[in-house]
């Protein structure tokens, strides 16, 4: 019982830190010119996907290779069918027609790309650099050159979505008397120590989970995808509600997107730490399964994005109903199927 109390507490303080973040990015977003877009790409996703991290790094050194895995990607299916859960607070239109940006749609096709990379990793022979395998090498280089192209985007985009009656558009917010007297210094302090806290308490959920599969005889892919995942993806679904509901509809999608491409990087910096050869050919098929389902569910999202949907069942789009659909036959794959 010490142990399962331990895990709520440290799903608790990820949560508490999580709801603190979304309107200190915001301000950062307005304060540094990134826009709600970028920002959520870099400072939302990565911060709230901190947490995961810990848990992936964690469960590799200890050589649980499948929780680490399936941990990562499990939280990018998570993360994603949270944006439908969004979709459905926000009333006057589609989220995805409304939060029209055009970085989202290009880091929406970046995340399909580095989802593809460890299917590569598996198709290629078990070769390793001091234990780590040359994919690894690669999804971060992919990763940062995104980031580079994506502030290219922003300030020279080649295209442009239409604007209609629904669309809401990247403005700076108007900042009180209060808020003007904290430098941005101050802010990003702020921001590093709410980081710290769902870092700390990543590592715990991590350091439980691994007991609570033991203990409880439970698969590490079905532990990594469905539990672990879910619980360090809270801060995402938290902030993503809080952003919509602020009106901030590019930083909530640019938020999940970009926390999704950040999970990605959980895969290398495991593989580091995984010290019996490549993680990817130590992973299950059970854990790439949710390769696939991340890569369905991400290529649902991007079409949502480019045909910008006014309406849909329940004022929401089309994909948010698929989303929603794909996500809970894979829980029930997972459950009833390969999670024996």
């Amino acid at each position: 019982m010490l142990v399962l109390a331990i895990f709520v507490i440290a799903a608790l303080a990820v949560f508490v830190s999580g709801t603190r973040l979304t309107r200190l990015v915001d301000r950062l977003a307005d304060r540094t010119g990134l826009g709600e877009a970028i920002a959520g790409a870099i400072l939302l996703g990565g911060s709230t996907s901190l947490s995961g991290t810990i848990v992936s790094v964690t469960a590799a050194f200890e050589g649980h290779a499948s929780l680490a895995f399936s941990n990562s990607i499990g939280g990018i299916a998570a993360q994603t069918a949270f944006l439908a859960i969004a979709d459905l607070t926000y009333r006057k239109a589609n989220l995805e027609h409304a939060g029209a940006e055009l970085v989202n749609v290009f880091q929406a096709i970046v995340l399909f790309g580095l989802l593809m990379l460890p299917m590569l990793a598996l198709t290629l022979p078990e070769v390793t650099i001091w234990s780590v395998h040359p994919v690894s090498l690669v999804i971060p280089v992919v990763y940062v050159l995104a980031l580079v192209a994506s502030r290219t985007l922003r300030a020279t985009p080649m295209w442009k979505p239409v604007s209609t009656p629904y669309t809401r558009e990247d403005q700076p917010d108007t900042e009180s008397t209060a808020e003007r007297r904290h430098s941005t210094a101050f802010l990003f302090a702020q921001f590093i120590g709410l980081v710290v806290v769902m870092g700390f308490a990543g590592w715990m959920i991590a350091s439980t989970a691994t007991v609570l599969m033991e203990r409880f005889a439970v698969s590490a892919s079905l532990v990594g995808a469905l539990a672990t995942a879910t619980v360090t993806s809270m801060p995402e679904l938290v902030t993503t509600l809080a952003a919509v509901r602020r009106g901030s509809l590019q930083l909530a999608i640019g938020g999940i997107i970009g926390g999704n491409t950040f999970d990605t990087l959980f895969l290398p910096a495991a593989d580091v730490f995984y010290r019996d050869g490549s993680l990817y050919h130590a992973a299950t098929m059970a854990d790439f399964f949710w390769i696939v389902v991340a890569a369905l569910m991400t290529t649902v999202l991007l079409a949502g994005l480019i045909l910008r949907q006014r309406f849909g069942p329940a004022r929401i789009g089309l994909e948010s109903v698929a989303l929603l659909g794909i996500y809970a036959c894979a829980i029930a794959v997972q459950v009833f199927v390969t999670g024996a």
